[in-house]
């Protein structure tokens, strides 16, 4: 086994990945930005949300990945911990559906 550091010295900065990881976020965060200013009125608003939701997931997923260095986990790690966020925020969009419904219903049934 042949070491690249010598005993003594200190070890040089490993920055790369941690520029790589600032202008991903950098580039994804300029297109949100981006958009919020030049989306055209004429194009749907809930489309916006929908990318503006989905590029914030994806950020938080590399800066998951990267920074609690999940990404470089096993495979049943990350599978135990995704699964029930996905059940989270599953339960949390059938319980706002319902309540939608029922505000609905007392509405134009009930009330």
């Amino acid at each position: 086994m042949e070491h690249t550091i010598t005993p003594g010295t200190d070890a040089k900065p490993n920055t790369k990945w941690i520029w790589k990881v600032f202008w991903i976020l950098l580039v994804v965060t300029t297109v949100e930005v981006t958009l919020a200013y030049t989306w055209p009125e004429s194009l749907s608003v809930t489309l916006l949300n929908v990318i503006f939701i989905s590029l914030t997931i994806l950020k938080a997923f590399y800066i998951v990945a990267e920074f609690m260095h999940l990404g470089h986990e096993t495979k049943s790690l990350i599978w135990s911990i995704l699964i029930p966020i996905v059940f989270i925020l599953w339960f949390v969009l059938a319980m706002l559906t319902e309540g939608n419904w029922w505000l609905f219903a007392r509405e134009h049934f009930i009330g």
